[in-house]
């Protein structure tokens, strides 16, 4: 049978033989109607304002990540067995492990109340879909196993694989994140870092040969500042408060029953409104729907959400202030009030004319056992040393404590006709 090629833009060829059972299924998946959401499902958001070409989906990045995911097994089977099902379940769960992304991601998400790894998991359990059908066919045990693997359920080398500070998710979003933005700070040496990945059976868990320290050390490092000049970026950081603030004030006239557009029974609509949506209704709720929304609030009589609409349409977005990360809370709380009564004074609205922020990001977390919810357990890098010893990745290298301080920022972030006046405060 013939060999199915897809070509990226990270991991150059991607095959798939069709006459492997398990690449068949894979190839299928990606074409179910599920997946293909993903395609528009941008994969850092309104990033592309700041960096013109970050503007690639979910649906590449979830086929890197299947990608990676079979380079890191193949790896590790140089010397040490993987049961061919439990193979099939950890590619299957990289493939599928964004399904449930919403429109502009975690935004959409704290404003909705949709958590995208329940919905994931819902997704790939619901009968009625694609995605299940796909897998049941292949074997009935699949989804199951799928989502207990994406919950840690047991926690394995193969949920590290999937989850875990030195991930297949990782890997390819930071590679694939730096191309597409060009920033150049998020590259690694990948192939190395994949060389030197080996299994601890007695722990069950993915741990790297000691030749491997300085990659992991880069990739680190990458991660360090991709928050630092991508993820965290002044610009990226306003546009997302901008897209939460239209959500919360298109929530609040949906309450009252004042949005006109979408129709109730919209997949927008009833998003924000926090209702459980069908399958169907969920593969129709995308960055088009939400974006085609916005075109419709921008000339809405609600002044307020016309306005924030036109900013994110047209890049006319708020201004930002940085605030010193070295002031109390008791401090900041103070200042942020005094901006808020300046802005009010002046016949602003301070609850949509301003925001607050302060991203945070801790690069390595040494907290070993510590929960971080979904069931998820903090674990430390596993290096085995050149005695054959599994030692925490932290012994052998300074940067982990360096990169155990929270990278965060404080910024206020207000609009353009009270920049002057919240300056004039802050000072």
């Amino acid at each position: 049978m013939p060999e199915k090629i897809v070509r990226d833009v990270v991991h150059d060829v991607i095959a798939f033989r069709m006459e492997v059972p398990v690449d068949r299924l894979l190839f299928d998946l990606i074409n179910a109607a599920e997946m293909q959401r993903l395609r528009r499902i941008r994969q850092l958001g309104l990033t592309s304002l700041a960096y013109p070409g970050a503007d690639h989906s979910r649906y590449s990045h979830s086929l890197g990540v299947m990608e990676t995911t079979r380079r890191m097994l193949s790896q590790l089977e140089l010397d040490f067995r993987i049961d061919p099902y439990q193979r099939t379940v950890c590619l299957a769960a990289a493939l599928l492990h964004d399904l449930g992304h919403g429109p502009f991601s975690h935004v959409f998400e704290r404003v909705s109340g949709i958590e995208h790894e329940a919905v994931t998991c819902r997704m790939i359990l619901d009968p009625s879909g694609e995605v299940h059908r796909l897998l049941v066919n292949h074997h009935p045990s699949l989804p199951h196993d799928i989502t207990e693997m994406l919950c840690h359920r047991p926690r394995s080398f193969l949920s590290d694989v999937i989850s875990s500070q030195l991930d297949a998710d990782r890997f390819d979003y930071l590679l694939r994140d730096n191309l597409m933005t060009g920033s150049r700070y998020g590259d690694y040496d990948l192939n190395w870092l994949l060389h030197a990945l080996a299994v601890d059976t007695v722990g069950n868990r993915l741990v790297v040969h000691a030749k491997g320290v300085s990659a992991i050390e880069a990739f680190l490092q990458s991660r360090y500042h991709m928050y630092r000049n991508v993820y965290f970026h002044k610009v990226v950081r306003t546009a997302e408060g901008m897209v939460r603030l239209v959500l919360q004030r298109a929530k609040r006239l949906a309450v009252q029953g004042r949005l006109i557009w979408p129709a109730p029974e919209d997949a927008v609509h009833s998003a924000l409104l926090g209702r459980q949506l069908t399958l169907q209704q969920f593969t129709d709720l995308d960055d088009v729907s939400v974006l085609h929304c916005f075109k419709q609030w921008a000339g809405e009589s609600d002044a307020v959400l016309a306005r924030l609409c036109r900013g994110l349409l047209y890049r006319r977005l708020y201004k930002v202030i940085e605030l010193p990360v070295d002031l109390s809370r008791a401090e900041t709380d103070t200042l942020l009030m005094k901006v808020r009564d300046v802005v009010a004074g002046s016949g602003g609205d301070p609850d949509y004319d301003l925001f607050y922020d302060e991203p945070a990001d801790t690069p390595y977390d040494l907290a070993e056992g510590e929960e971080r919810g979904e069931g998820e357990h903090v674990r430390q890098i596993a290096v085995l040393d050149e005695q054959g010893k599994v030692v925490p990745f932290a012994t052998l290298s300074s940067l982990p404590a360096a990169l155990n301080r929270q990278l965060f920022f404080r910024r206020v972030h207000v609009a353009d006709a009270y920049e002057v006046l919240a300056k004039q405060v802050v000072k």
